[in-house]
């Protein structure tokens, strides 16, 4: 297992669609490892294929109270009143705004072993696969909220995103 490189936005793949996995096989279980850990590492509830530079339909997850889980090619169905919450991105360090999601959400998935999935998510644990969801359709959290916030908040992130370069140029 490795811990892999967050990918900073707008960096490739962060703003492309992602390819689904033509095969479900070894290859993809090793990533799921690898992203599990990574995202353990930078202490996060959820990771998506193209932060780690991979353009492809892979998510894992890990909401406090349940079980981690990885899905791989989800298609989700919302359901549910819009309810607004507060998020953050491993892409976008220290950049927070609260966005409006679906309360309940069904999904369809394939297990990192290639199993059928079929389930239904609510609250903190929706709120995330479909952030996730929306790093495989090649969007982040702040297009989901009002032109004059995220104008803000991407010119924060503009200053954030020099000081973490600069840091690690230095070493």
């Amino acid at each position: 297992m490795a811990i892999l490189d967050i990918v900073l936005y707008p960096d490739d793949p962060l703003t492309n669609v992602a390819e689904p996995f033509e095969r479900i096989d070894s290859e993809v279980m090793d990533l799921a490892q690898d992203m599990f850990e990574t995202m353990k590492a930078y202490e996060g509830v959820g990771l998506a294929g193209p932060q780690v530079g991979v353009s492809k339909q892979i998510i894992v997850v890990h909401e406090p109270e349940s079980k981690p889980m990885c899905l791989v090619n989800p298609v989700l169905i919302l359901q549910g009143e819009r309810i607004e919450g507060e998020e953050g991105c491993l892409s976008l360090p220290h950049v927070y705004a609260v966005v409006p999601r679906a309360s309940r959400i069904k999904v369809r998935a394939y297990s990192p072993r290639g199993k059928k999935m079929e389930f239904e998510a609510e609250d903190f644990l929706a709120r995330i696969i479909q952030h996730e969801y929306d790093h495989l359709q090649g969007m982040i959290f702040l297009e989901r909220i009002d032109i004059i916030t995220r104008e803000k908040k991407l010119q924060e992130w503009q200053e954030i995103r020099k000081r973490i370069l600069s840091e690690i140029q230095q070493g």
